[in-house]
């Protein structure tokens, strides 16, 4: 599979998970999360599982890997924080309270994982 192709599938799923976990956090907001059905754990998975899986390959492609190239390994850290807020918000917070500011630090993280890819530095947000 040529890079190209497997930068789409990568940005394809980066859009489809956080699609998908805007709605599961609305819904979570709502209180109606629970009651949408087995696809919604499912279906996830299978588009995480993807994206990763599309990660892993194109950094064998470039020859960067995390903990050799900066930006890669900001990534690899930042998506362990954002899986560890979201299962906060979508799953394990106690209260709404709790659940939507985890929900909130998803986000940004998602945002921070997002620049980092788009720059490839590990602080994006400096302008040297």
């Amino acid at each position: 599979m040529s890079y190209a192709l497997l930068k789409y599938v990568h940005v394809t799923c980066v859009v489809a998970t956080l699609g998908l976990f805007l709605l599961r956090g609305a819904w979570m907001i709502g209180g109606t999360l629970a009651d949408r059905g087995r696809w919604v754990r499912i279906v996830p998975h299978v588009i995480d599982t993807v994206l990763l899986a599309s990660a892993i390959a194109m950094a064998f492609i470039l020859r960067q890997y995390p903990g050799t190239a900066g930006w890669l390994t900001a990534k690899l850290l930042g998506l362990i924080v954002y899986v560890f807020f979201g299962t906060i918000a979508l799953k394990r917070g106690r209260t709404l309270r709790v659940r939507s500011a985890a929900f909130t630090g998803a986000l940004a993280t998602f945002g921070y994982i997002v620049a980092v890819a788009l720059t490839r530095k590990p602080i994006p947000f400096l302008t040297s």
